[in-house]
């Protein structure tokens, strides 16, 4: 269990998703503190993206409960929980590929500030994302990374007190995944709770933040990444064998 001493954020209890009698998800208990940062990893059909669906709402579970900020969300529509502190980055990306940068970071920014405020409020996201200057560039001209990191500025926009990741580096060249770290760093130290569900190693190694490793759908292992690449049975479950590795060896994309 996480969230230590801190006030829980996020309580999963007992949460299940089957599909066809398979259980996608069997079982997930977690709880996660108010600026707290982890990372879900595992093998391929682990039950990552499910257990990352089922928090963002774009599925219901079959049985368990969420609980976010004090309130029951088991069942909450995503513009609910949306409402309520919850923003989700996924790899679809999500951002107005015909309107600029400025236009698609006021898009959010209109639920919670005025005209007045909102060039400051730009310039400081653009600041914080790594797009300054770029305020005027249709968001399709963007590179791969730019347009990943103009989502993650639009889930920021929200002043979310939890923010859902989904492979935030995904396609991302080493420098950009580098600079990225950065930016989930920053806004996880500025107080917002962050979930990330990531299969790049190096990526999560840099985080340095607790680590959660799924396998069929259940929590199988729980520590910081040091103890991951030295959990044996971890070593077996990604790449069945019980040899010492690095991370080097754990799967990349």
């Amino acid at each position: 269990m996480m969230g230590g001493d801190r006030e829980a954020i996020l309580q999963i209890t007992s949460l299940r998703k089957s599909f066809g009698g398979v259980r996608a998800v069997d079982g997930v208990d977690l709880v996660l503190g108010c600026g707290e940062l982890c990372c879900i990893i595992g093998p391929n059909g682990a039950g990552k993206s499910t257990l990352f669906q089922l928090l963002s709402g774009q599925i219901l579970p079959t049985t368990g409960k969420i609980v976010f900020d004090g309130k029951d969300v088991t069942f909450a529509h995503p513009f609910e929980r949306a409402r309520s502190g919850i923003a989700v980055k996924v790899q679809s990306l999500g951002i107005f590929q015909d309107l600029t940068v400025d236009h698609n970071l006021r898009i959010p920014l209109m639920r919670r500030l005025s005209p007045r405020e909102m060039p400051k409020a730009i310039d400081d996201l653009l600041r914080q994302v790594g797009l300054q200057g770029l305020n005027s560039v249709n968001a399709r001209e963007l590179s791969h990374g730019q347009k990943q990191w103009l989502a993650l500025g639009m889930a920021l926009a929200m002043r979310p007190k939890l923010l859902l990741l989904d492979e935030p580096t995904a396609g991302m060249s080493s420098e950009e995944t580098r600079l990225t770290t950065e930016i989930i760093r920053a806004s996880n130290a500025q107080g917002s709770a962050v979930v990330v569900i990531e299969h790049d190693m190096a990526f999560v190694r840099e985080l340095r933040a607790p680590v959660i490793v799924l396998h069929l759908g259940r929590i199988f292992f729980r520590g910081t990444f040091s103890e991951v690449e030295e959990n044996e049975e971890v070593r077996h479950l990604y790449l069945g064998t019980r040899n010492r590795f690095k991370s080097s060896d754990l799967p990349t994309r």
